[in-house]
């Protein structure tokens, strides 16, 4: 999704959707200034995920030149615009489009008129309960939300502790120098590790027959842990690898002086990633050394600048990171200035009032229909009968599904997402586009999930293209991410389907 040209407010450099889309759409650079993204005495201390890089430090002139070339790379990476080695993602900060500040201004009337008729939905449901029952709701569900609550807490607080197993096997990796190394054997073990982690947590709720309300909640949690999960280590490993190189280059009669492979921009599209050579400029040895340092240094250093890789490998940076409403790691995020405590306190209180009124939809438009035509499909007396019966439940079940979608889209996108990003000051609040403005399938499957669609891009796209073409890897990406969709359908229907 395009994003608009950075306005000038009070809001430190906020990046402001707008309800359009430019011609030639590219993302911008975090501004800093003087409200919260700006460096502090050359540092980014307190504004970034991890420790401050210091900059401002002099470096000794005997120091190596994989030293100079590092130091070099934090003075000029804000003025900087290169493609790096690991495909990135350039946050900045943005507002979300349903954010009260943002300029989708024309568009909020039909965002107000949305909670409207979900008001006069409510209240109606609620006086024909009261007329036939006497009580305004019924809560025929309850069970399921209240079964299984503290064994499915428990289990999700060991899930997201063991992910944390990542951080001492990458310094292991890290500080090997020998087979352990991220390189050669670490890159096994760590992928062996992720599989026995997703085999034995997945399986857990199934074991333990819990309901399909804990199960989804713990497979779709389960799945974003493990997606976190691997984007850190592999980053980590890559950076882990880059480092050495850059370490060995101070001898390079030793050392392999092959161009730095350079992945695309963020902003380029799947279908518009080649893997074309660049054209090779003829350059002498010192320059090409030279330039090669640089390359490697550059990917050392986060796209901010305020944090240099090992720097980061820190309990407090991984807690950070799984807190942050993102799944791509990067070493440093741009950051807001403070918490909103009172607009923390409106997005969780949206929380539970989105799940309200998703009980009320699935007790009063959902169930019922349910209840009514599956007699009549038992005994319907032919095809014809019994394909009339399932058209017209259909048909009764398309509008509160739609409801349904729309609601479990805030709760998730706008909501929980919004207010993980107030508790870490998270400054890119851009979790969704525009996708109401889709024009193709491919388009809304870019820009109605942001955060997997940056994921898939980077980690399975991307590392598909090494040794498969562009319609193979487009093909592993959208099966990894159907198997997913599998896996939390199979929670609902205990069956599998093929509906992913």
């Amino acid at each position: 999704m395009a994003t608009s040209p950075l306005l000038d407010d009070h809001s430190g450099g906020i990046q402001h959707p707008r309800a359009r889309k430019p011609v030639n759409p590219q993302l911008l650079r975090t501004q800093h200034d003087d409200h919260g993204l700006k460096a502090v005495n050359g540092s980014a201390e307190g504004h970034s995920s991890g420790v401050s890089s210091g900059r401002s430090t002099p470096v000794p002139l005997d120091a190596p030149p994989s030293v100079k070339a590092t130091s070099s790379a934090r003075k000029h990476i804000r003025a900087q615009q290169k493609h790096r080695m690991f495909p990135t993602i350039e946050y900045a900060a943005r507002l979300s489009h349903f954010d009260p500040k943002s300029d989708y201004r024309d568009f909020r009337g039909f965002f107000v008129l949305f909670w409207i008729g979900l008001a006069i939905m409510v209240i109606t449901a609620m006086l024909r309960n009261l007329k036939e029952t006497g009580y305004p709701l019924s809560f025929r569900q309850r069970t399921l939300f209240t079964e299984n609550i503290y064994e499915l807490a428990l289990s999700d607080l060991l899930m997201v502790s063991s992910t944390a197993v990542s951080l001492p096997l990458h310094k292991l990796y890290n500080g090997s120098k020998g087979v352990l190394r991220w390189g050669r054997a670490g890159i096994a073990i760590q992928s062996v590790f992720q599989m026995v982690w997703l085999f034995y947590w997945v399986n857990w709720p199934f074991l333990r027959h819990w309901t399909w309300t804990a199960q989804v909640f713990f497979t779709l949690h389960l799945l974003a842990m493990f997606v976190k999960m691997h984007s850190y280590a592999f980053y980590n490993g890559h950076l882990s690898e880059t480092r050495r190189r850059l370490s060995a280059l101070d001898n390079p009669r030793n050392a392999s002086t092959a161009a730095a492979v350079k992945y695309p921009s963020s902003r380029t599209h799947l279908y518009e990633i080649t893997q074309d050579d660049d054209t090779e400029i003829e350059q002498s040895e010192e320059e090409r050394l030279r330039q090669l340092r640089e390359n490697l240094a550059l990917e050392l250093v986060s796209p901010l600048g305020g944090v240099t890789y090992p720097q980061n490998l820190t309990v407090r940076n991984y807690l950070d990171y799984l807190l942050c409403p993102t799944l791509c790691y990067e070493l440093e995020y741009p950051r807001t200035e403070r918490t909103q405590w009172l607009e923390l306190f409106y997005k969780t209180l949206a929380v539970f009032g989105c799940i309200f009124l998703l009980i009320v939809t699935s007790e009063e438009f959902i169930i019922p229909v349910l209840d009514e035509s599956a007699p009549r499909l038992q005994n319907a007396r032919s095809l014809g009968e019994g394909a009339l019966v399932m058209a017209e439940t259909v048909s009764r079940l398309l509008f509160p599904f739609m409801i349904t979608f729309l609601l479990v889209f805030l709760v998730i996108f706008e909501y929980v997402l919004g207010a993980f990003a107030e508790i870490t000051c998270f400054a890119d609040r851009r979790f969704y586009a525009d996708w109401w403005n889709s024009c193709d399938w491919l388009e809304f499957s870019r820009e109605w999930n942001i955060p997997v669609h940056h994921f898939f891009r980077r980690h399975v796209y991307s590392a598909s293209r090494h040794t498969l073409s562009r319609p193979f890897a487009t093909v592993i990406t959208f099966l990894t991410s159907a198997l997913a969709h599998e896996l939390v359908m199979g929670c609902i229907t205990k069956k599998l389907r093929g509906y992913g």
